[in-house]
């Protein structure tokens, strides 16, 4: 707020005929009407908006004709108000002038608020909104707790202003806190017996309020360094970037089956923070980056951890060796694509688009700041199929997708309930036909100690002598086993480049 010290003289003096002080005497309907004039209003809308929009949003706030926002993106401050103050409803009702332009390329919105008016009568802040070259006046876009002194009222937002500032959470919710001073003296002044502290009180007074609910608690301004989103009371806008989330994924059960039970005699090793499920379960790949749009029903989710999976050795040489990670998921309406970095036999291939997904709904709802969405389909894609050596066929269903997105930092995400492949997520990691190993939850292997004869063709072949695309194959039963080319060259323990 600007440094001016606040003066509310003329409508302390008004108040006084409230008081019956007899500052006033209204005689006659003409007297009702006290002008007022030299006020300004300061409200900073909601903090977590405002960090949505500069934060999260890459946006701007810009005030213009007068307004000013505060510094450490704080609230904003409308000038030179007039209007009146009726004396026999004991009411006011003021106009400020000031404008207020919020715009951000990345998210695609663009408005801007003017002709800012507070009345008590009716307790609500308006505004006049422009959007795409409309204006539309007189938008309600919070109701006032109103108090005597006007310091750090209550306010709570409309549903007007639910769909003004895109997020349908804010109707109901609770706005910053809203002041309007006298900054200039009127002449004459009626009174000068009346006076009121320079520095507004941080907690307004639940007395004589003119509001139609008389109990207001009130609210301290709040702290720029607040964090974004708030409580589970005050939901997180309805786009913006996500806090934190994980991706649950088995790949495909027969395939793991088959590293780890089946003649590749192989691990399965989980690093950088992705963890596996007990039982040669599914994997979770943690720590979640990206954005999300519940109105539009979209989201962009990339996550950290990787998987590999590793058999049939010779020699130092690995015929399977096959790392994924990378992985990032996306949805739009229901349905996206699942990605993720290849890399076989130390080969890399980035960003291939392994899966189309299908979500079981197109909606995408947040309870507790958390959007959970589970048993998503996910299609091999030809770029899928070509990354894995051709040996799965496009269509081939892989395992489904569970994700699970923060939308806030203090947004808790659910403990791990099953995830996707037909096991448990515990978090560690699991043997099937083997021993296993645990390294902190950070890395951990899944060893098969089985041998013998591919069940699913009849067939034995040489350790070596397949390739990872002949090892899908064989776990998508597609009952043909190809010889691949034996590597000779020794491939590193981590194929990750």
């Amino acid at each position: 707020m600007p440094a001016t010290t606040p003066r509310r003289l003329a409508l302390a003096a008004a108040l006084a005929v409230t008081l019956g002080a007899g500052a006033f005497t209204a005689t006659s309907a003409s007297a009702a009407e006290v002008p007022l004039s030299g006020y300004e209003l300061t409200w900073g809308i909601k903090q977590s908006y405002r960090t949505y929009v500069t934060r999260f949003a890459a946006g701007t706030f810009t005030p213009a004709d007068g307004a000013s926002q505060a510094a450490d993106n704080g609230a904003f401050t409308f000038v030179r108000g007039t209007g009146g103050y009726d004396s026999d409803a004991h009411t006011v009702s003021l106009g400020f002038e000031g404008s207020l332009a919020i715009e951000s390329k990345l998210h695609g919105f663009e408005l801007t608020l003017s002709d800012v008016r507070f009345d008590s009568k009716d307790a609500e802040i308006t505004a006049d909104v422009t959007r795409g070259g409309s204006t539309t006046q007189d938008v309600p876009l919070a109701t006032v707790a109103v108090t005597r002194q006007m310091t750090d009222m209550t306010t709570t937002l409309t549903k007007e202003a639910a769909d003004v500032f895109g997020s349908a959470g804010y109707e109901g919710a609770a706005g910053d806190p809203l002041t309007v001073v006298q900054t200039t003296s009127p002449s004459p002044s009626p009174s000068t017996s009346e006076t009121t502290s320079p520095t507004p009180s941080p907690t307004p007074s639940a007395t004589e309020s003119t509001s139609p609910s008389p109990s207001a608690t009130g609210s301290t301004t709040p702290s720029p360094t607040a964090t974004p989103g708030g409580s589970p009371s005050e939901p997180a806008p309805a786009q913006g970037e996500i806090a934190d989330g994980t991706l649950a994924w088995g790949v495909k059960e027969s395939f793991r089956k088959y590293v780890v039970d089946g003649v590749a005699q192989g691990t399965i090793t989980v690093s950088d923070g992705a963890t596996q499920a007990d039982g040669n379960g599914a994997f979770t790949f943690p720590d979640a980056t990206g954005s999300y749009d519940t109105d539009a029903g979209t989201l962009d989710a990339a996550f950290d951890g990787a998987v590999n999976f590793k058999g049939h050795e010779n020699n130092g040489s690995y015929g399977l060796d096959l790392t994924l990670d990378g992985l990032r998921a996306t949805l739009d309406g229901g349905t996206g694509e699942l990605t993720a970095d290849v890399t076989s036999l130390g080969e890399k291939s980035a960003d291939v688009v392994l899966a189309d997904l299908k979500a079981p709904s197109a909606d995408l709802t947040a309870t507790d700041d958390v959007i959970t969405v589970k048993g998503v389909t996910a299609t091999l894609t030809e770029a899928g199929a070509k990354a894995f050596g051709g040996f799965y066929q496009a269509g081939t269903e892989l395992d489904p997708v569970d994700l699970s997105v923060a939308l806030t930092d203090d947004a808790e995400l659910p403990s791990d309930d099953g995830g996707s492949g037909g096991s448990d997520i515990s978090g560690g990691t699991g043997t099937s036909g083997g021993t296993g190993t645990a390294s902190g939850g950070v890395t951990g292997s899944t060893t098969g100690g089985a041998t013998g004869s591919l069940a699913t063709t009849g067939s034995e072949v040489p350790a070596g002598a397949l390739g990872a695309g002949a090892a899908l194959a064989v776990a998508a039963g597609t009952g043909v086993v190809l010889a691949v080319r034996r590597r000779q060259v020794p491939v590193p323990g981590n194929a990750r480049s």
